[in-house]
């Protein structure tokens, strides 16, 4: 089958798109909004862009209960901070109930039952219970759409980082049977990080 996406509604892009770029890495976003209210909510469209300066990045769309922006977005943009909290296998339950679009008044932490902690270089808080958190702040922010299945481009230098000693080797790597990652499907499914397989990179010579 050949598809123009001119010719195709957003809905279907969308199921196109997730089922077919898998996994997706989950990153659980942390922000204030202007009055301090906590925010947490998790985006899969998430990634690294590079290391020097470290940077990420993660794209809010467009809420599809009411094609508002989301909250997350809008705190980013009143404060230019955020944190990113890495998602273990354990945490995938609290995590799911934080995806839900809650108004703005409502604590996702309380709502998820996680414990708020404070950061050390950005003002929203990290998730307690995450091994890993990037904290952020804002780089640049590209809207792509603001219309119905629209986005934006979110990101973020992180200025401090926090790696929890049992899912470090040496000083640099990540146990990766500690961390016990999850990656996002299409629909409501989830992968996990268990069946791996090393291949070395080819040199030319």
């Amino acid at each position: 089958m050949e598809l123009t996406p001119s010719q195709l509604p957003h809905q279907s892009l969308y199921k196109l798109m997730i089922g077919s770029i898998v996994p997706r890495p989950i990153g659980w976003i942390s922000t204030l909004d202007p009055d301090g209210r906590y925010n947490l909510a998790p985006y899969s469209f998430f990634n690294a862009v590079c290391p020097n300066p470290p940077t990420v990045l993660f794209c809010p769309n467009i809420r599809s209960a009411d094609h508002k922006t989301k909250d997350t977005l809008n705190n980013v943009r009143a404060t230019g901070e955020f944190v990113v909290n890495i998602v273990s296998q354990v945490l995938a339950e609290a995590m799911n109930l934080t995806s839900a679009e809650f108004p703005p008044e409502v604590d996702e932490f309380e709502y998820a039952k996680l414990t708020p902690i404070p950061s050390h270089a950005v003002k929203p808080p990290r998730v307690a219970e995450s091994l890993i958190h990037f904290e952020c702040r804002l780089m640049q922010i590209i809207d792509i759409n603001s219309g119905p299945g629209g986005g934006s481009v979110v990101i973020g230098e992180i200025v401090h980082l926090h790696v929890d000693d049992r899912v470090l080797i040496g000083t640099d790597k990540i146990d990766l049977d500690v961390l016990q990652p999850i990656g996002r499907l299409a629909g409501a499914a989830y992968a996990r990080v268990t069946d791996r397989f090393d291949l070395p990179r080819p040199t030319f010579k």
